[in-house]
């Protein structure tokens, strides 16, 4: 995944609507990518230089989350607005995260949430 961004932020590719993703690049160079599940979109930050055209658990530098029940899916500028914001809120990753734990906590958790 490389971009022909010199610099700034950009995104290269948005979907809209109640799935909506996408991907694009940091004003510092790095790629990203969201997604929405529910009410919740979720970035990830990628580090820089990435051979692989999809990346690993293991490339991702950070992550934001933020509720969408506000902002409107369908509207190209708003969820775009939504992302850039988002950007500077990410927190690190630690190399010591278990994502597959929290992944299947996370899973559960949903499953009961649904259940009700």
């Amino acid at each position: 995944m490389k971009a022909d961004h010199p610099s700034g932020f950009a995104i290269d590719d948005i979907t809209v609507g109640a799935h909506a993703h996408g991907f694009g690049t940091t004003a510092e160079g790095h790629p990203f990518a969201f997604r929405t599940v529910r009410a919740t979109l979720t970035l990830e930050i990628y580090r820089r230089g990435l051979d692989d055209t999809v990346p690993g658990p293991d490339d991702v530098l950070a992550v934001a989350h933020a509720t969408v029940t506000d902002i409107d899916l369908d509207d190209e500028r708003s969820l775009a607005a939504l992302v850039h914001d988002l950007v500077p809120h990410a927190t690190a990753t630690g190399a010591e995260r278990d994502s597959t734990t929290v992944r299947a906590l996370l899973g559960r958790i949903g499953s009961v949430i649904d259940g009700i």
